[in-house]
């Protein structure tokens, strides 16, 4: 394991390396083919995200900065960034999307910790646990107000909150809108966004819905 003075160049050569989270920080070269985390002080190399979950990422960008843009009281999001590590101890996860709101500022983003983080989650039983369990109590315990997972395969949304410390859960079904206080008067379709990723998979003759909505966890 290198020092913390020197740069890492960070590869997928590197997988299962021992490393703090200053050298994760300071490394100044990354194979960009790839995605990286560090869990438990171990970094994880996975693949980037696919176009399933990329095209809803992007469409929820939209809207995000839409109402940001246009609505009366938009000036609620600060700032919102697709891609973004958020560190909890010595694990660095990357969520797909984290909005800073109620600021009234931008955001120090390597500093301040997002208001909403937001995952797609992915269809294998690993990447399920992982998505609604270990990111749900990670993201909590560092102060995160709201955590989104938008499960295009069940076609529904999840919104997790820690109150009174206890975890709530609410599920937003297909044709259902979801709104909160963080972001007043944003309604977010979590419909329009499994849409999105209906519409890429049709396109690239991958066969009907209803055979990847019904394939096993």
């Amino acid at each position: 394991m290198s020092t913390v003075n020197e740069p890492v160049v960070i590869g997928p050569g590197m997988a299962g390396t021992l490393m703090t989270p200053e050298e994760f920080f300071t490394a100044e070269d990354w194979d960009e083919r790839y995605r990286y985390e560090l869990i438990k002080g171990v970094l994880v190399v996975t693949p980037p995200p696919g176009e399933g979950e990329r095209g809803p990422n992007g469409l929820l960008d939209y809207q995000l900065r839409s109402y940001q843009r246009e609505h009366p009281e938009g000036s609620a999001l600060d700032y919102t960034l697709s891609e973004h590590d958020i560190q909890i101890g010595d694990t660095i996860r990357r969520a797909d999307r984290v909005i800073w709101a109620g600021l009234g500022k931008m955001p120090n983003v390597r500093r301040e910790t997002p208001t909403i983080a937001i995952e797609f989650v992915s269809n294998s039983r690993r990447d399920r646990r992982r998505d609604f369990e270990q990111k749900r109590d990670e993201y909590l315990s560092v102060g995160i107000a709201e955590y989104w997972v938008i499960d295009r395969f069940r076609r529904q949304m999840t919104v997790f909150r820690s109150q009174e410390n206890k975890v709530t859960e609410q599920i937003i079904a297909d044709g259902e809108s979801y709104s909160t206080s963080l972001l007043p008067g944003f309604v977010l379709e979590p419909g329009s966004l499994c849409a999105e990723a209906d519409e890429l998979r049709e396109a690239q003759g991958d066969g009907p819905v209803v055979a990847w909505l019904s394939a096993p966890c």
